[in-house]
């Protein structure tokens, strides 16, 4: 237990240059209080105490902001980065090595039953405020770009991006897990940068016109 405590922490400081201390992260880091309340919750879960697994999972939302139900499968290196609004479905499996930011939601689509929520594979990054729905498979190495809504199969080393989700790079490589999630195509930057290009035309043709019957 203490060796699995330890490999958590250790990943805060891989992946969060703003950690300083053990002491730091260990008293006030709540996506890894988030994931140690799980692991607690889980166990519950999977011997049958029901109640006292959700009792565990809500308390640990109360304090945490963040909603992982204790039948969530989730793997080893699980990082939570900030967390608030993070919700984690009954059914979702979780590999290692993955990453999830605040506003994140792993959920169903309310149409399903038995295995409703994703299944996310090794290495994988979900990006702030994306939403990955229903009982579909999110491929080794791949990324989920900010603000996304995922409702298909994403095949592995992709990356996604917008609303519905769609596979913007696959190249057969292992995509570098640099957390750099910033520098992810965003499908909302790019539509406001076509507005401004077609304003910009408009006004010029208006201006042509102008100049046109000014003249005549």
């Amino acid at each position: 237990m203490f060796k699995r405590m330890k490999e958590d922490i250790d990943v805060v400081f891989e992946q969060d240059p703003a950690a300083r201390s053990v002491f730091e992260v260990v008293l006030t880091y709540s996506g890894l209080h988030a994931i140690w309340n799980h692991r607690i919750a889980h166990s519950l879960y999977k011997n049958k105490f029901f109640f006292l697994a959700r009792l565990v999972s809500q308390i640990s939302r109360f304090f945490t902001g963040i909603e992982i139900h204790p039948g969530a499968k989730i793997g080893r290196r699980f990082f939570i980065d900030h967390g608030m609004g993070v919700v984690i479905g009954e059914t979702c499996e979780i590999g290692d090595n993955v990453t999830v930011y605040q506003g994140v939601t792993l959920g169903g689509t309310g149409k399903e039953k038995g295995k409703r929520h994703p299944t996310i594979k090794d290495n994988a990054l979900i990006a702030t405020g994306a939403k990955v729905l229903g009982s579909i498979t999110i491929g080794e190495n791949s990324k989920i770009g900010a603000g996304s809504v995922v409702l298909h199969e994403v095949p592995p080393n992709s990356t996604v991006v917008g609303i519905p989700g769609k596979v913007k790079i696959q190249d057969g490589v292992k995509v570098t897990k640099d957390l750099n999630h910033t520098d992810l195509p965003d499908p909302i930057s790019d539509r406001f940068k076509e507005l401004e290009n077609e304003l910009e035309r408009v006004k010029k043709e208006f201006e042509q016109l102008k100049a046109e019957r000014s003249h005549s």
